[in-house]
């Protein structure tokens, strides 16, 4: 049972505005990544493949950024994570705008997709301040805004970007931080006076190794060969890097991430799922952006502008919001156990639409539309793989590891998706072939067919109270605090 109470009596009433608004700005400057790649591509003269490192870049720094900062904002750190946090990703927007070339466009995105860490650490600071009612409805506007903001973000920034271009995207970005970083100053309270908890630093570079080379890998394995030196040297990093993280956090009383709730098969199933999805959504996501925006006489895409481009991922938004309002009447009906595989499914069709109809630019909006419905029951179902298995003080602890996984997943999947173009773009060539498209498609099918079955044959495997207890008992032994609710994702507090 949640026995967090408010530690506010009277909080300002511009509080939750302001938090919702920094969540709608960080959805907006991570827009400004995926409808450019073309543009940028052109502008700077590297390879599409290449300049799909724009999104990448954003999304390794996010993949760590939600649990460092949910160790970070711990007490009276919370307003200053955000003001610090707000200042890096000013920085990025800055740098990118300014940028001369092409790697410093990538640095500077590196540093604005530490705002991706920003969601769980807004919830955090509502469910501390505001009273217990208050503060599930405020939490529930906080989730709702984040997939508005990437609806609205990518058609508002790809408009700017499309009259005054690249760098005046960035600008635009930059602008809206400084007045959320603002309203941050003067609206969001300080900490609480709780315990602090010691930071786990060696654990953080450990994984952030791990990330980065794999994803290193992924994108750049195609063209230095995939049996190369630099390719078995980058895997034998993350190989080494994650062989002593696991121990790390194993040993460690205040671990980045609780691994031991991989003891437990629903918990164990959650997240493998939330990795597979999130590797697939951006197998297929970023890849219909990039289609659309080719050239017809490469013998495929639209030719389509940045503005239209943006506005292909508005269905997305809509598609997974709609998900999320008819997950309770649809689990009424169907039962919690086909809720993921018929989300799966539902993703794995669209990808397979998208492969067969590709020839009208109505058929991307389509799949796109039906890619969100797919993923919005699947994300929203998944927790109660968790929930179900963990007692409500552990919730937080449990989904530490589901929230980090979810994020390397979408960095895994861009940078295999920028792998596969290039694996399929010819020698002199700066546009890969429809092969490469297709293996992408293909592989997210794949894995939505795979997530079906394995979903609903152990949809009703029972939690293994067991090992939960075991769970319990370790953390207690090693004095290890209850984590914060701040690593709920929005698809749990949706449900």
């Amino acid at each position: 049972m949640d026995t967090q109470t408010s530690e506010e009596h009277d909080p300002p009433r511009a509080l939750v505005p302001t938090l919702v608004g920094i969540g709608l700005i960080v959805a907006l400057v991570s827009s400004l990544g995926a409808p450019l790649i073309p543009t940028i591509a052109a502008e700077q003269g590297v390879r599409l493949a290449t300049a799909d490192w724009v999104l990448t870049a954003s999304l390794l720094t996010g993949a760590l950024a939600t649990p460092i900062m949910g160790r970070l904002a711990d007490g009276a750190h919370q307003r200053r994570v955000i003001v610090f946090t707000l200042g890096l990703v000013l920085l990025g927007c800055v740098i990118s705008a300014l940028a001369p070339n092409f790697s410093v466009i990538v640095i500077g995105r590196g540093f604005q997709g530490v705002g991706l860490g920003l969601l769980p650490v807004n919830m955090a600071i509502a469910r501390r301040v505001l009273r217990h009612d208050r503060s599930q409805r405020a939490i529930a506007t906080l989730s709702v805004s984040t997939a508005i903001g990437a609806g609205l973000g990518y058609p508002a920034t790809a408009a700017v970007a499309q009259v005054g271009g690249v760098a005046a995207a960035y600008w635009f970005g930059a602008f809206m931080v400084v007045l959320a970083t603002i309203a941050a100053l003067i609206v969001v309270p300080k900490g609480s006076r709780s315990h602090h908890r010691d930071f786990d630093g060696i654990g953080a570079f450990l994984l952030g190794s791990a990330i980065f080379s794999i994803s290193v890998f992924l994108s750049e394995g195609a063209g230095w060969g995939w049996t190369s030196t630099s390719s078995l040297i980058a895997v034998g990093i993350a190989s080494a890097a994650l062989m002593a993280w696991i121990p790390t956090e194993l040993r460690h009383h205040s671990p980045l991430v609780e691994l031991r709730y991989l003891k437990v098969t629903s918990v164990a199933v959650a997240d493998l799922i939330g990795f597979a999805m999130s590797v697939a959504m951006y197998l297929v996501v970023p890849v219909i952006v990039e289609f659309v925006q080719t050239d017809p006489s490469s013998g495929y895409g639209f030719g389509v502008g940045i503005m239209t481009a943006g506005f292909l991922l508005t269905p997305l938004s809509v598609g997974t919001y709609l998900a999320s309002r008819t997950l309770i009447p649809l689990e009424r009906a169907l039962g919690t156990r086909l809720l993921m595989p018929l989300g799966s499914m539902t993703f794995a069709s669209a990808a397979l639409f998208f492969l067969a109809f590709h020839d009208q630019l109505w058929q991307a909006f389509m799949a796109v539309g039906i890619i969100g419905l797919g993923i919005g029951l699947t994300f929203a179902a998944m927790p109660s793989f968790i929930i179900r298995a963990v007692p409500p003080s552990e919730t937080g602890s449990a989904t530490g590891l589901y929230q980090v996984l979810r994020n390397i997943g979408l960095a895994v999947g861009s940078s295999l998706a920028a792998g596969l173009l290039r694996s399929a773009t010819p020698k002199g060539a700066d546009t890969p072939t429809l092969t490469g498209y297709e293996y992408a498609f293909w592989g997210a099918v794949a894995i939505g067919l795979l997530t079906a079955v394995v979903t609903y044959v152990l949809g009703d495997a029972p939690s293994d109270t067991t090992n939960v207890e075991q769970v319990q008992r370790a953390t207690r032994d090693e004095g290890l605090l209850e984590a914060t609710g701040a690593l709920l994702l929005n698809d749990e507090l949706d449900e």
